[in-house]
């Protein structure tokens, strides 16, 4: 049996909860069933999968969840302690108990998808798919196939959403699941909002997540978009996400990748409007053997737009990192600037990263720039601060958390701030003056 007919099996067992839903979706969903069948799982003689072994997905036997039962202590553990509107996913199955949406505005809209879907699909169903169709990849197609449940957010023309909006996709243990979160995203022109992805769950979780997010940005809006993945290192991640951008608007992307045994994060951007600006910070950790791949692409499609890219990675152990990122330039996108920067620090000498920057330029009248470097921590500067009374422990965790300050400086968000510090450089003594510490240690480490 090939790789593919186990889940095209498990859709077909599936297939009675869908006789009722309306007819584009099931020709979508079949069609999403097709390309998959047609493509299948890609392989690393894939240009774009070379680095990346997805057999571990393959070859897994999972099932799908019908319940969102999920113990409330390990939930309030596991959640961001930040004000917000939440909507919670359990194995990718909506929890109305552990979620909190009643104080939206008249002006926002906050949906579990089945529920946009009931209450009026043909709404939905514009939008639903434009981005990333069924061509985006194999595992877009999987989604499709199997698109169930995820979220639904409408932003008015001209609304300032006061707090986050939090997407909380929590996995379980026990018996292998899998899901495939569809995000849909439309911020009206000149809205302002922060929204935040958050991935997490009981440790021994080892479940098959598959999520596209299309993310699409009227005139002069602006979105701030955190995707905080903090999986159970038994976990497989895979992330599809592509955002339109109109004219005037901004997109910032923080992409914090800390959990999961296999993580793979496509980030596609379309910059369709005169100044349009988008910026991908980004920032994984890996250990153990933990492999997380990064593939990002901006595409300048109109003149006059700006874009800045800044990824870093840090890798202990056996981990493996891949960054592969693009900037392109459409013909006559003139007066562009795009800018790009992946970094890189091992922290063993079995730990591995693969880095390719590309530039693609049709345009003559542009400024761009890339660049990848890969490291160690400088033994000199350890010594350093080891001889100010710091341990070697205390000292290799500042100097990496110096190294992240670059992406991390941009985080707005106290709470997740902490949870990346806390990942990649453990917990830190407090009878030290830490700011002024690191500062020293960044000095050192220029």
């Amino acid at each position: 049996m090939s790789d593919t007919q186990n889940f095209l099996d498990t859709l077909k067992a599936r297939s009675s909860r869908y006789k009722a839903e309306p007819t584009w979706i099931a020709a979508r969903r079949q069609a999403g069933a097709a390309r998959f069948e047609a493509l299948g799982f890609p392989t690393r003689r894939d240009e774009e999968w070379k680095y990346t072994d997805v057999r571990s997905i393959a070859q897994g036997s999972f099932s799908l969840a019908d319940n969102a039962e999920f113990s409330q202590a390990t939930a309030a553990a596991l959640t961001l302690p930040i004000d917000a509107y939440r909507l919670t996913f359990v194995d990718g199955v909506f929890s109305s108990a552990l979620s909190d949406v009643e104080s939206l505005p008249s002006s926002v809209q906050v949906l579990p998808l089945s529920k946009a879907l009931e209450e009026n699909h043909e709404a939905v169903g514009g939008p639903l798919g434009r981005l990333t169709g069924v061509d985006f990849s194999p595992f877009a197609a999987l989604n499709t196939a199997f698109m169930e449940e995820g979220a639904v957010v409408r932003i008015a023309p001209g609304t300032t959403v006061e707090k986050p909006i939090i997407l909380q996709f929590l996995s379980r243990a026990g018996k292998p699941v899998m899901s495939h979160p569809r995000v849909l995203v439309t911020a009206g022109a000149r809205s302002e909002a922060t929204l935040i992805e958050h991935y997490a769950g009981e440790s021994d979780a080892a479940n098959f997540t598959n999520v596209v997010a299309e993310l699409m940005l009227d005139r002069g809006a602006i979105l701030a978009h955190y995707k905080l993945q903090e999986a159970p290192l038994g976990d497989l991640h895979v992330a599809s996400i592509h955002v339109e951008q109109a004219r005037d608007t901004r997109y910032s992307s923080y992409n914090l990748s800390l959990g999961g045994a296999l993580v793979r994060n496509d980030l596609i951007s379309d910059l369709n409007g005169e100044g349009a600006e988008t910026n991908f910070y980004g920032l994984f950790f890996g250990q153990g053997r933990q492999h997380v791949d990064n593939h990002t692409k901006v595409n300048h499609n109109a003149p006059l737009t700006f874009s800045n890219e800044n990824y870093k990675g840090i890798l202990d152990d056996r981990a493996h990192g891949v960054f592969n990122g693009k900037v392109y330039v459409k013909r006559d996108s003139q007066k562009i600037e795009g800018f790009q920067s992946n970094k890189n620090l091992l922290l063993s000498d079995r730990a591995h990263i693969d880095a390719k920057p590309e530039l693609e330029i049709y345009a003559d009248d542009v400024k761009c720039s890339h660049g990848t470097t890969t490291g160690q921590l400088d033994e000199d500067a350890i010594y350093a601060l080891r001889t100010r009374g710091i341990d070697e422990a205390t000292a290799r965790g500042l100097l990496t958390l110096a190294f992240a300050g670059e992406v991390l400086d941009k985080v707005t968000l106290d709470a997740i701030a902490e949870r990346v510090e806390l990942a990649v450089a453990g917990k830190l003594p407090e009878r030290f003056n830490l700011a002024g510490l690191v500062e020293a240690a960044v000095a050192l480490n220029d």
